[in-house]
């Protein structure tokens, strides 16, 4: 397989993704995600009372499911280059997290219900919401700070984790090896946020973007509080809760990751192929950190590859 820009480190696969409401309304989306053909711009009540937004595209009845969660403060409708080309075999749902893309957030601003635990139940509940016959195959896609909420849903219920086919961690630290510097990214928000979040969307893109698109990202993670936005990173948990979550899934794991985690990337791969689990690493050695943005190709080819080991 060619892969421009992209290393595979290895492939080591072992035998063996409520309340819809159709918005009506042209709405502001990376890429034009509402105009796409068939895609669907959809909603669901949480347990707590909030209303959560997600795109909805592919046969709704199909053996197997994808979910695509962003990352931090950034809106599901990134992904849209990855469900046209995941819809033809798939149902692919994308999920704008609370506060995030079109979705709702809640008054008051507590904690807890921002916490990884809220919003690790926020993904269970779509899932049983628009799946209540828990029929379909599930393959889980996760960027960033959404992989980790991906890992810490599967932690929290066992019985999501037993209907999962295959988990897909997008450049996120996953616990292994020893912790980088402090990037003062936190600081930095703190003292002049507007400017440390327009500097971080520009940071996560290689290549060139529209202002237009740069503005609408920035607009929209404007949109958290900056305590709240705080509040996202889970600095309560433990670098080896997350690296035992992600050695221990029993299910196939792809991690693709750019130079930044690529150490990580390999001692995962390590460990796991010790323990007898499916795994599979790549890295995109001139992406950024949205590198399925950056590559969208490259991107999807490989995560189809990836899928069809699955059949």
């Amino acid at each position: 397989m060619k892969l421009s820009a992209l290393r595979v480190l290895s492939c080591t696969l072992l035998l063996g993704l409520g309340m819809q409401a159709t918005v009506s309304q042209a709405q502001r989306s990376f890429g034009g995600a509402e105009s796409a053909p068939g895609v669907a711009s959809a909603f669901f009540r949480t347990s707590d009372g909030l209303s959560l937004h997600y795109y909805q595209v592919g046969p709704q009845h199909s053996a197997s499911t994808v979910l695509l969660l962003p990352g931090w403060s950034m809106p599901a409708s990134l992904w849209n280059a990855q469900w046209k080309a995941l819809a033809v075999r798939h149902r692919v749902l994308a999920l704008d997290p609370r506060g995030q893309g079109l979705s709702e957030f809640p008054a008051p601003l507590d904690e807890p219900l921002w916490s990884i635990d809220r919003r690790a139940d926020d993904v269970r509940e779509l899932l049983r919401s628009v799946d209540k016959a828990s029929t379909s195959r599930l393959i889980l896609v996760g960027w960033s700070l959404g992989a980790l909420e991906l890992l810490h849903a599967l932690q929290r219920d066992p019985v999501l984790a037993a209907r999962v086919a295959a988990v897909v961690l997008v450049d996120s630290s996953v616990g292994e090896g020893e912790p980088g510097a402090a990037s003062g990214f936190r600081a930095a928000l703190q003292a002049d946020r507007r400017a440390a979040l327009e500097s971080f969307i520009r940071a996560i893109f290689a290549q060139p973007q529209s202002e237009n698109r740069i503005n609408e990202l920035l607009q929209g993670a404007l949109r958290l509080p900056l305590q709240t936005s705080l509040d996202l990173f889970p600095s309560d948990l433990p670098r080896e809760y997350w690296r035992n979550a992600a050695r221990s899934l029993a299910m196939p794991l792809l991690y693709v990751v750019t130079p930044q985690f690529a150490q990580q990337a390999a001692l995962l791969e390590a460990a796991r192929m010790q323990a007898g689990r499916p795994v599979q690493t790549a890295v995109f050695e001139s992406s950024g950190h949205a590198l399925f943005v950056d590559e969208p190709e490259a991107f999807n080819n490989l995560l189809e590859e990836f899928l069809l080991t699955l059949d």
